[in-house]
Protein backbone atom coordinates (compact mmCIF):
# COMPACT_ATOMS: atom_id res chain seq x y z
CA UNK A 1 0.00 0.00 0.00
CA UNK A 2 2.72 2.51 0.97
CA UNK A 3 4.70 1.50 -2.10
CA UNK A 4 1.72 2.39 -4.31
CA UNK A 5 1.39 5.77 -2.62
CA UNK A 6 5.13 6.35 -3.06
CA UNK A 7 4.85 5.42 -6.75
CA UNK A 8 2.00 7.89 -7.28
CA UNK A 9 3.93 10.62 -5.46
CA UNK A 10 7.07 9.86 -7.47
CA UNK A 11 5.01 10.13 -10.64
CA UNK A 12 3.73 13.51 -9.50
CA UNK A 13 7.30 14.66 -8.85
CA UNK A 14 8.31 13.48 -12.34
CA UNK A 15 5.32 15.20 -13.95
CA UNK A 16 5.96 18.36 -11.96
CA UNK A 17 9.58 18.69 -13.02
CA UNK A 18 8.69 17.97 -16.67
CA UNK A 19 6.04 20.71 -16.41
CA UNK A 20 8.52 23.16 -14.86
CA UNK A 21 11.05 22.46 -17.60
CA UNK A 22 8.48 22.80 -20.38
CA UNK A 23 7.11 26.00 -18.83
CA UNK A 24 10.60 27.48 -18.72
CA UNK A 25 11.10 26.67 -22.42
CA UNK A 26 7.78 28.19 -23.50
CA UNK A 27 7.59 31.04 -21.00
CA UNK A 28 11.08 32.03 -19.80
CA UNK A 29 9.62 34.70 -17.50
CA UNK A 30 8.40 31.77 -15.37
CA UNK A 31 12.02 31.43 -14.20
CA UNK A 32 11.41 34.41 -11.93
CA UNK A 33 9.45 32.00 -9.69
CA UNK A 34 12.72 30.13 -9.00
CA UNK A 35 13.52 32.83 -6.44
CA UNK A 36 16.58 34.68 -7.72
CA UNK A 37 16.03 38.43 -7.58
CA UNK A 38 16.60 40.42 -10.77
CA UNK A 39 16.31 37.37 -13.04
CA UNK A 40 17.00 38.86 -16.50
CA UNK A 41 14.55 36.76 -18.52
CA UNK A 42 14.67 39.22 -21.43
CA UNK A 43 18.43 38.79 -21.90
CA UNK A 44 19.08 36.52 -24.88
CA UNK A 45 22.14 34.85 -23.36
CA UNK A 46 20.36 34.24 -20.08
CA UNK A 47 17.43 32.71 -21.98
CA UNK A 48 19.86 30.28 -23.59
CA UNK A 49 20.99 29.16 -20.13
CA UNK A 50 17.36 28.84 -19.09
CA UNK A 51 16.82 26.53 -22.06
CA UNK A 52 19.71 24.36 -20.90
CA UNK A 53 18.16 24.14 -17.44
CA UNK A 54 14.73 23.44 -18.89
CA UNK A 55 15.92 20.53 -21.02
CA UNK A 56 17.70 19.02 -18.02
CA UNK A 57 14.56 19.42 -15.89
CA UNK A 58 12.49 17.63 -18.54
CA UNK A 59 15.06 14.82 -18.74
CA UNK A 60 15.16 14.44 -14.94
CA UNK A 61 11.37 14.11 -14.87
CA UNK A 62 11.47 11.53 -17.65
CA UNK A 63 14.08 9.53 -15.70
CA UNK A 64 11.51 9.17 -12.92
CA UNK A 65 9.00 7.71 -15.42
CA UNK A 66 11.57 5.31 -16.85
CA UNK A 67 12.32 4.06 -13.35
CA UNK A 68 8.62 3.86 -12.50
CA UNK A 69 8.09 1.63 -15.51
CA UNK A 70 11.11 -0.63 -15.28
CA UNK A 71 12.85 -0.54 -11.95
CA UNK A 72 12.41 -1.92 -8.49
CA UNK A 73 11.07 0.32 -5.73
CA UNK A 74 14.56 0.34 -4.21
CA UNK A 75 16.23 1.64 -7.37
CA UNK A 76 13.59 4.35 -7.74
CA UNK A 77 14.11 5.19 -4.06
CA UNK A 78 17.87 5.51 -4.47
CA UNK A 79 17.40 7.66 -7.56
CA UNK A 80 14.99 10.00 -5.78
CA UNK A 81 17.30 10.17 -2.78
CA UNK A 82 20.19 11.21 -5.03
CA UNK A 83 17.95 13.63 -6.94
CA UNK A 84 17.01 15.33 -3.67
CA UNK A 85 20.34 17.12 -4.02
CA UNK A 86 18.77 19.20 -6.81
CA UNK A 87 16.11 21.06 -4.78
CA UNK A 88 18.52 21.35 -1.82
CA UNK A 89 21.05 22.96 -4.16
CA UNK A 90 18.33 25.17 -5.61
CA UNK A 91 17.39 26.37 -2.12
CA UNK A 92 21.02 27.18 -1.35
CA UNK A 93 21.36 29.08 -4.63
CA UNK A 94 18.28 31.17 -3.82
CA UNK A 95 19.57 31.91 -0.31
CA UNK A 96 23.07 32.76 -1.59
CA UNK A 97 21.49 35.10 -4.15
CA UNK A 98 19.57 36.92 -1.40
CA UNK A 99 16.33 35.59 -2.80
CA UNK A 100 13.17 35.26 -0.77
CA UNK A 101 13.39 32.72 2.01
CA UNK A 102 9.81 31.76 1.17
CA UNK A 103 11.01 30.49 -2.22
CA UNK A 104 14.09 28.81 -0.76
CA UNK A 105 12.22 26.97 1.96
CA UNK A 106 8.64 26.95 0.67
CA UNK A 107 9.36 25.78 -2.87
CA UNK A 108 12.78 24.13 -2.93
CA UNK A 109 12.95 23.00 0.69
CA UNK A 110 9.45 21.56 0.59
CA UNK A 111 10.24 19.73 -2.65
CA UNK A 112 13.39 18.25 -1.09
CA UNK A 113 11.40 17.12 1.97
CA UNK A 114 8.74 15.44 -0.16
CA UNK A 115 11.37 13.73 -2.32
CA UNK A 116 13.24 12.54 0.76
CA UNK A 117 10.03 11.12 2.22
CA UNK A 118 9.13 9.35 -1.03
CA UNK A 119 12.64 7.91 -1.33
CA UNK A 120 12.50 6.58 2.23
CA UNK A 121 9.11 4.97 1.60
CA UNK A 122 10.52 3.24 -1.47
CA UNK A 123 13.74 2.18 0.23
CA UNK A 124 11.83 0.69 3.14
CA UNK A 125 9.37 -1.13 0.87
Amino acid sequence: MLTNVAYVLAGLIGAGIVFIGARTLWAPQAAVDFGIPGTPTEDRTFRAWLSVKAVRDIAAGLFVFVLLLGATPHLLGWFLLAATVIPVGDALIVLRSNGPKSAAYGIHGATASVMLTISLLLLLA
